[in-house]
């Protein structure tokens, strides 16, 4: 097999097939005449079947509380525009997605991080969580499972979190789900809209290009308080249209077959994780535990990296040699950790056989 002179296991994006049932209504639709128009927040039956996806969780969302968006990144722009004021800060707990801070920034916040340990896995310390909370703290923003380390949030870790929020009235506590399908554990991931929000601080912001297989749709959603959603979709009225008809249909089918469509895809992940887990296992051997969620590892290669280079341009170091050995892969420097890089095996089998290959002719040259 001819392989490319660059395989990238750095894509945020899986190689999967839009789902049928997507397909077929959007299809069914295309065929039926015009296309109808949208209001800016989103088609109804597209937010009823949204509020009812996280109703069956437990959690009390209406309708009215949902803003369709044209992908997860618009959802969480709009929000920001919306909460943060000059001054606000958002705190977010690192290694986590390198997107959240240009965003931030962009919409006036000032992003402050908040590393956690990868020898505890990566769990949120109650502690260091509450030191680290201060009036001009906005948003508190989180994503469950985490990108990049694939790390997922029970519920009683949540629990203990908002014990910790609820101080805070003003807080915002905003987790980025958007991986909450592609989960490898028992029983589903707990989303933070199933758990009880008495202040009006809860927000989840979540799309469809990763656990629904619905890449290039360009359709997200914001879930939030009403009070907040208002902003938020004046916001995207001002600088943005609705998002096509024939993508909100898709994502409606999606929505509703979200659990077999997740499923499925998961399904055919497994052969890939573990190819992945079982090379990562010997090469050095990893004491953190593989990701139960997202289709990335993360290992620690903090042992390659060069002893003699600060720690950050020793991890960018590596990342380069290794696209020189033909693999791209995410420097966890962009994620806040030096010397841990994200590797996707959802990329076809024998492509991630050959780039795994490369990548010990790399760190373990003969």
């Amino acid at each position: 097999m001819n392989f490319p002179d660059i395989i990238s296991l750095a894509s945020g994006y899986g190689n999967f097939a839009p789902p049928a049932t997507a397909v077929a209504q959007a299809a069914a639709l295309l065929q039926a005449g015009p296309l109808p128009s949208s209001p800016i927040e989103g088609m109804p039956s597209l937010r009823a079947a949204i509020a009812a996806h996280y109703q069956q969780q437990g959690a009390v969302v209406m309708p009215e509380q949902v803003l369709v968006t044209p992908g997860a990144k618009p959802a969480l722009f709009a929000l920001f525009k919306a909460a943060l004021q000059p001054g606000d800060e958002v705190l977010l707990p690192t290694p986590n997605w390198f997107g959240f801070r240009g965003l931030v920034e962009k919409a006036g916040g000032t992003l402050r991080t908040l590393p956690l340990d990868p020898a505890t896995d990566y769990a949120w310390n109650s502690d260091q969580l509450q030191a680290a909370i201060g009036p001009q703290t906005r948003i508190l923003l989180l994503s469950n499972p985490n990108n990049p380390t694939g790390r997922v949030y029970s519920r009683a870790e949540w629990e203990a979190l908002l014990h910790i929020t609820r101080q805070w009235p003003r807080l915002l506590v905003v987790s980025d789900e958007i991986y909450d399908g592609i989960h490898f554990g028992t029983g589903p991931v707990t989303s933070l809209l199933a758990l009880p929000d008495p202040l009006q601080q809860h927000v989840v912001v979540s799309g469809y290009s990763k656990s629904l297989g619905l890449l290039g749709w360009s359709v997200g959603y914001l879930v939030a308080p009403a009070a907040l959603l208002e902003p938020a979709t004046a916001w995207q009225f001002s600088i943005s249209a609705a998002v096509a008809a024939l993508s909100q249909v898709a994502a409606q089918a999606a929505t509703e077959q979200a659990t077999a469509i997740s499923h499925t895809l998961c399904a055919g992940l497994l052969t890939n994780r573990e190819i992945m887990r079982q090379w990562l296992a010997v090469l050095p051997p990893q004491t953190a535990p593989f990701p139960l969620g997202t289709y990335y590892a993360f290992p620690d290669w903090r042992v390659f990296l060069r002893p003699e280079l600060p720690p950050a341009q020793a991890s960018t170091e590596l990342a380069a040699r290794l696209q020189a050995g033909g693999v791209e892969v995410v420097d966890g420097a962009s994620c806040g950790a030096q010397g841990f890089f994200r590797l996707s095996y959802a990329v076809p089998e024998p492509l991630l056989r050959e780039a795994l290959r490369r990548i010990e002719a790399v760190l373990r040259p003969s």
